[in-house]
């Protein structure tokens, strides 16, 4: 395995894909190529969640559309997790359906109650082609499926109901970036 700096240190902060853009309500394809430019994506991936303060980042959200997230998150129990998953795939989503805040990086300023399990299992690549296998709880469980949900072209506010989908749409059409996108 390639020795790495801290996450993001040597990254560059790149621009984030806002919501409206094609890019985020598209599948991402599945990593082939795993050299440097994997790499470099995997560093500035990071970078940006560090500068825009996030929990984790898909590669959609910075404009490209293959399956990687990078992620910097606590689980309920204060336990940090730090890494990164070439083409994820979430195995596992289960335990108890509990409702609570989320938010995006490509919605920013805006959260609202979504619908997450409190277990999930996702398995992948790491950028050297070695399988790993990431199971989460709590908060970092409501991440991991977050992400996994970008890779396919969903973002949070398409699993936003009822009263709480208007609250968001409306939230969204008040903010620049909504009313540039066209959002309804």
């Amino acid at each position: 395995m390639r020795q790495r700096p801290i996450p993001g240190t040597t990254g560059l902060v790149r621009t984030m894909s806002l919501l409206g853009d094609p890019v985020l309500h598209s599948a991402c394809a599945e990593v082939t190529d795993f050299g440097p430019e994997l790499d470099r994506l995997i560093e500035d991936m990071f970078a940006t969640m560090y500068a825009a303060q996030g929990v984790g980042l898909a590669a959609n959200q910075v404009g490209v559309g293959r399956r990687v997230f990078v992620y910097d998150c606590p689980d309920d129990d204060d336990v940090r997790h730090v890494g990164h998953v070439v083409n994820p795939r979430l195995v596992e989503a289960d335990g108890d359906e509990f409702l609570g805040p989320e938010g995006c990086l490509s919605l920013p300023g805006l959260e609202a109650g979504t619908a997450r399990f409190d277990r999930a299992v996702v398995e992948g690549v790491t950028s050297d082609g070695a399988p790993v296998r990431i199971e989460g709880t709590g908060f970092f469980a409501r991440c991991l499926q977050h992400e996994c949900d970008h890779l396919d072209g969903t973002v949070y506010a398409d699993r936003v109901t009822g009263l709480r989908a208007r609250l968001l749409r409306r939230a969204i059409r008040k903010t620049a970036w909504g009313r540039a996108a066209g959002q309804r």
